[in-house]
């Protein structure tokens, strides 16, 4: 019973060799997800500039630090427990604010952004705090030195929402800079010193499954989208190839991620023993370029969709080999993390894309779509068929 649970009435109880399973109420939370990431692929497609670049990476990012981190506390507590789901559905109106705001957060309602944001971040970590019991020093100290850092950086958030221009992007960037680099520094602070790996142990198959189904999101999006996009266009030749490259590369992406890489990675974070530390590496941080490529991707595939012929503008080249590229550079890391080498097939894929830039402002964009979608093609059915009848700590031929 939760009550008796040592670890606190309100964490989840852990059975030995039975894995955590991923809750309705979060993959319930998980839907505001599938609006904001729609919203952050929108918003690159209408502000395809250098400045708007930057301006959505960090709005992604911010999007990607506030789920992740939501991820590691309900790793913990048992969302299964009322006061747990409410502080989930606060959490889903919260994330819905942030999300109808990405749009215009650096316009009329940057402010809107960083409140919620803030509150988010904020107010979740000060419930967790609560939740833990005072016999558990370790993870109490965990949450207070957390709390101390997103509280530090949420002022940054409202002074950047409250200013304007310039001066709210660099009041962003810095807040979100001190939130990626707490973790690396095991949110030191002064008196309680540096957080120990070991009070950061996770529930590994919980947190390989809440990661992945994310990564689902993403690709979900991908398909969405150019589903829209083709039913509102006249099947022509161009269109229906198009559609049908785009939906082969998001097919493509899937098998990468999910054919033994996904599997391995939950195995591998099960049995480590500092899961914490793996969790915090392979998850926290490097599924950001895998989500982010898969995003980047659906935003080339609109592109093609809507003018598949002519010559690739600069836009089309940068996301349509890009996106690719950096879902690319994002899985090989990752797998990397779990198996200890970097798969041949991926940093050959990786290559074939950089080649393909040189030559890309040549092709038309729905060449430019197929050519991506058959080399990510080529990535997949290699690293299949060079792991298929071995075991996955072999090297990769």
């Amino acid at each position: 019973m939760a009550a008796d649970n040592p670890r606190g009435a309100m964490f989840r109880v852990i059975v030995p060799n039975q894995p955590s399973r991923v809750t309705n109420a979060e993959l319930f939370f998980d839907l505001v997800f599938v609006f904001a990431i729609t919203q952050v692929s929108h918003t690159l497609l209408h502000h395809f500039t250098p400045l708007g670049a930057v301006e959505v990476t960090l709005l992604f990012l911010a999007v990607w630090w506030v789920w992740v981190y939501t991820a590691w506390v309900t790793n913990w507590l048992n969302p299964e427990l009322t006061p747990v789901r409410i502080l989930i559905f606060l959490m889903m109106l919260g994330g819905l604010v942030l999300s109808t705001t990405i749009p215009t957060a650096f316009e009329g309602r940057g402010l809107w952004f960083a409140i919620a944001y803030a509150a988010m971040q904020v107010g979740r970590t000060a419930f967790w705090l609560f939740a833990t019991p005072r016999h558990r020093t370790a993870v109490r100290h965990n949450a207070i030195r957390i709390l101390v850092w997103l509280c530090g950086s949420a002022i940054l958030w409202i002074l950047g929402g409250l200013a304007h221009g310039e001066a709210r992007l660099w009041f962003w960037v810095v807040a979100l800079t001190i939130e990626y680099v707490a973790p690396a520094v095991r949110f030191w602070v002064p008196k309680l010193g540096f957080s120990s790996v070991e009070a950061w142990a996770v529930e590994g198959g919980h947190m390989a499954e809440r990661c992945s189904l994310f990564v689902i999101i993403a690709l979900g999006e991908a398909v969405v989208v150019n589903g829209a996009t083709f039913a509102e266009l006249d099947w022509t030749a161009d269109n229906i190839l198009a559609f049908v490259s785009a939906l082969v590369g998001s097919i493509a992406m899937w098998w990468v991620y999910f054919h033994k890489g996904a599997e391995a990675g939950s195995e591998r974070i099960s049995k480590a023993a500092e899961s914490g530390r793996l969790a915090r590496l392979a998850y926290t941080y490097l599924h950001m370029p895998i989500v982010a490529g898969i995003i980047l991707t659906a935003v080339a595939d609109e592109l093609v969709l809507k003018h598949p012929t002519g010559h690739s503008d600069l836009r089309t080249i940068v996301s349509a080999v890009g996106g690719p590229l950096v879902f690319l550079v994002g899985t090989i890391l990752f797998k990397h993390s779990i198996r200890g080498f970097l798969q041949l097939s991926h940093g050959i894929g990786i290559i074939l894309l950089l080649a393909l830039s040189w030559f890309a402002a040549d092709l038309s964009p729905l060449a430019l779509s197929v050519a991506t979608s058959v080399i990510m093609i080529v990535v997949a059915v290699w690293e299949s068929a060079s792991l298929g009848s071995r075991p996955e700590e072999a090297a990769e031929r």
